[in-house]
């Protein structure tokens, strides 16, 4: 024979879960704040290029080699070389970096001021989609190359290894936001791109534009929001 429930027997069934749940939320955020915040270093990157080796033999000389200025990830480097890059009107950017080793496609990649300055509405791009994108002219020591297509505003990305995409809880290709550690101009980042590869090491990209925007200097921390 089953009993009813007495008022005094759920009232005291009730406050029970009540006090669970209370219970469990508490335990979660004293543990979710006694673990230090996974945090990203920012790379502030540059108007650079990237050339194929036909490009490079006219730009600096048959069989010239580039010479290594800088070690970055994923074999690639800062080259010592540098060339002048001319948008409409001959509007034109001097001293602009190359990163090596070469590569299948030529490639600049300017900021929004920087195409402004050069008369180009350079689309946000994934760096290496440059089907569609503005054409431009690079002038080196030896020559000229004139580009139909390859200038782009490179889309804010994240470099991680697989570990890394493990410890964040993110996988390749995923498009996360970030926020940014306090300042004046503090604020979030949305459309990031994560790239996830076992040659990478754990850094965000962002152009000067975007680092000057939110008052973000080399190696400052953000945060992954998803």
């Amino acid at each position: 024979m089953i009993m009813a429930m007495t008022t005094n027997t759920l009232e005291s069934l009730v406050k029970e879960a009540v006090l669970q749940e209370i219970k469990k939320k508490t335990t979660s955020a004293v543990l979710k704040q006694s673990q230090p915040a996974l945090t990203v270093p920012v790379g502030v990157s540059a108007r650079h290029l990237h050339v194929t080796r036909e490009h490079l033999d006219i730009l600096f000389g048959k069989g010239h080699q580039l010479h290594v200025k800088k070690e970055l990830m994923g074999g690639q480097f800062a080259a010592e070389e540098r060339v002048t890059i001319v948008g409409i009107n001959l509007r034109v950017i001097e001293n602009v970096r190359i990163l090596g080793p070469e590569r299948s496609a030529t490639q600049v990649e300017v900021s929004k001021t920087d195409a402004r300055q050069l008369g180009l509405n350079a689309p946000i791009r994934e760096s290496g989609d440059i089907e569609g994108s503005m054409p431009i002219t690079i002038v080196g020591p030896a020559g000229a190359v004139r580009l139909d297509q390859g200038c782009i505003v490179a889309q804010r990305h994240i470099h991680m290894n697989p570990d890394d995409a493990q410890r964040f809880g993110v996988k390749d290709k995923q498009i996360v936001c970030v926020k940014t550690q306090d300042g004046a101009r503090k604020g979030i980042l949305s459309n990031v791109l994560v790239r996830v590869h076992d040659t990478y090491r754990l850094e965000m990209h962002i152009d000067t534009d975007e680092a000057n925007a939110f008052g973000i200097q080399q190696s400052d921390q953000v945060t992954i929001i998803q």
